[in-house]
């Protein structure tokens, strides 16, 4: 089911309307990877001074360096953590457009969804952001203590949150809130998995820019599957706008 909706996904990438958004999403993503790349330098600074010693890249004798000539390598290298919150920022404010040209598409005889207002949208990434964050940085006394295990650990942790946003998001579109909460729990292990498979390419630089729209994409189709094969009757109950 997940690889059907995921190749479902590549099938579209000819489409203008997908392209377009997918580009926009790129956009953003570097636009935003930026913005998290100097909020991280700024909270260092002001933790450590000027030097520190960051995660792959080693000592930093004076942090002012990360902004002049070894910005774009540090930051490419950093995406690996920084994508995270990025490909959570991006799905509130892609989801709807990426959703609509996909059922528009592949599922063309159900009613229009409704789609989530601004003011719910940007309240659910704030909190969310704020959970993943906290998250991530409890996160790092795992990877202290089982560094052999990190990754796993950091794929584990962030397949499980952004499965469960990416999830909740397109389903709530017709499931309403509640709705998409129950579905969410009684498909828990599969949306977990598939959080997983996108928290991956989220590892891998450059490649994670494009995973964001991509995985708002699989996470339509998906819902779409769950709710078609779901056991409580969810499959008759679209809401229409």
């Amino acid at each position: 089911m997940i690889l059907r909706s995921f190749l479902l996904t590549l099938g579209q990438l000819g489409d203008p309307r997908f392209r377009r958004v997918l580009l926009l999403g790129i956009g953003l993503g570097i636009a935003l990877l930026v913005a998290f790349f100097a909020a991280l330098l700024w909270v260092l600074n002001a933790a450590f001074g000027p030097e520190a010693t960051l995660p792959f890249i080693g000592e930093v004798t004076w942090l002012n360096d990360l902004v002049s000539w070894t910005a774009l390598i540090s930051m490419i290298v950093l995406s690996v953590f920084l994508m995270v919150p990025v490909a959570s920022a991006i799905t509130s404010l892609f989801l709807d457009d990426v959703a609509d040209a996909v059922e528009d598409k592949h599922y063309p005889h159900l009613p229009k969804a409704e789609r989530v207002s601004w003011g719910d949208g940007l309240r659910d990434t704030v909190n969310f952001l704020g959970v993943l964050i906290t998250a991530n940085v409890l996160a790092f006394i795992l990877y202290v203590f089982f560094p052999p295990f990190a990754l796993f650990i950091f794929w584990g942790l962030n397949g499980f949150l952004l499965g469960r946003e990416y999830f909740t998001l397109a389903a709530m579109r017709r499931e309403g809130r509640a709705g998409a909460r129950a579905l969410r729990k009684r498909h828990l292990g599969k949306i977990w998995l598939a959080g997983i498979l996108m928290a991956m390419p989220l590892s891998l630089p450059l490649v994670n820019l494009v995973i964001p729209i991509l995985g708002a994409a699989t996470f339509t189709h998906l819902y779409h599957q769950i709710q078609a094969q779901d056991p409580s009757g969810q499959r008759h109950r679209y809401r229409e706008s």
